[in-house]
């Protein structure tokens, strides 16, 4: 049987891009009987960026109700936290003494940022490394990863590859699923969805909150009565990533006729949204108010989890003479 296995950062609330990109392609992944599911939130890559220890709290509590408001089932997967499983950072040690430095250097997470080093700690550095001790601590066999990942998951092939030369068979080289169909869901500003640049859409806002963030969506200065391109509007082409076939007819045929403003459009993209995710709303309110519920799904998984960390754990320090 196959073992896929996901992780999001507790970096920040999860907002659409999150649950169109990687949520809810993974639940679906989970409903498969031909393999077994691992999905962890990665709360110790957050510390990275984020110090203050009650953002970091809020933030895994937050996509942990998520997650399982998007309908994920804990009994056909292993649901935990990173941090729970202390394995996997005396693995990244162990990893790292095989690791060349030049491999990292080259990292995009590092070289994005190489021109500021002032703003890069070791741990930003040595990312890739946590990450490869992430997927290989578990057996993981497939890892699906957006093209902007694919990157890692080919460090840590290299780096599991390189172990095995030294050490034998002792992990298992995984293989990156790139999903194409996966969209890349624009931000507010046209952007790649993503916290880091400040411009994303959280679903699961109360609604005063989330109709002031459809708002600010960027667009252009076309006067309301002029016929407008859906293509190259920021807000038809968000809508687009949740609405129907007919929904998005229906949308482009009311921006090329004119007499048709942004402040519609924004209002019927807020609407959809509200309708879309009524359910995982509710429940989202649900868990965030009975924080209990969620600590009983992660320790559930933890469990498991840690069943196969330290079977693995075991083998690794057998066979390395620790």
């Amino acid at each position: 049987m196959a073992r896929v296995l996901t992780g999001i950062q507790s970096s920040g609330r999860p907002h659409l891009g999150n649950l169109l990109g990687a949520i809810l392609p993974a639940i679906n992944l989970t409903n498969s009987e031909k393999q077994e599911s691992l999905l962890f939130i990665a709360d110790l890559h957050s510390f990275t960026t984020i110090k203050d220890p009650a953002t970091r709290i809020e933030n895994t509590k937050s996509i942990a109700a998520a997650w399982l408001a998007c309908g994920l089932d804990t009994s056909k997967s292993i649901f935990y936290r990173q941090s729970k499983i202390p394995e996997v950072c005396e693995l990244t040690w162990y990893l790292n003494c095989v690791t060349p430095y030049p491999m990292l250097a080259n990292a995009h997470s590092f070289k994005d940022k190489a021109n500021r080093l002032s703003d890069v700690n070791a741990g930003l550095f040595d990312y890739p490394v946590l990450m490869a001790a992430d997927i290989v601590l578990y057996d993981a066999n497939i890892v699906p990863v957006g093209k902007d990942q694919q990157q890692h998951i080919e460090m840590t092939r290299d780096i599991a590859k390189a172990f095995n030369h030294q050490f034998g068979d002792i992990f298992v080289i995984p293989e990156a699923k790139i999903d194409e169909e996966v969209m890349t869901i624009p931000g507010t500003d046209g952007q790649k969805m993503s916290k880091s640049y400040g411009n994303i859409l959280d679903v699961f806002l109360p609604e005063k909150k989330l109709k002031k963030n459809v708002m600010s969506i960027v667009t252009d200065s076309t006067p309301m009565e002029e016929p407008k391109n859906p293509d190259t509007c920021n807000v038809y082409n968000i809508y687009k990533t949740v609405a129907t076939s007919e929904q998005k007819a229906d949308m482009r045929k009311n921006y090329e006729g004119g007499n048709y403003g942004y402040g519609h459009a924004k209002t019927a993209l807020f609407e959809l949204l509200l309708d879309k995710f009524k359910e995982e709303r509710e429940r989202f309110d649900h868990f965030m108010e009975n924080e209990s519920e969620i600590e009983q799904h992660l320790q559930e998984g933890e469990e498991k989890a840690r069943k196969i960390a330290h079977e693995v754990m075991a083998r690794v320090k057998n066979t390395i003479g620790f």
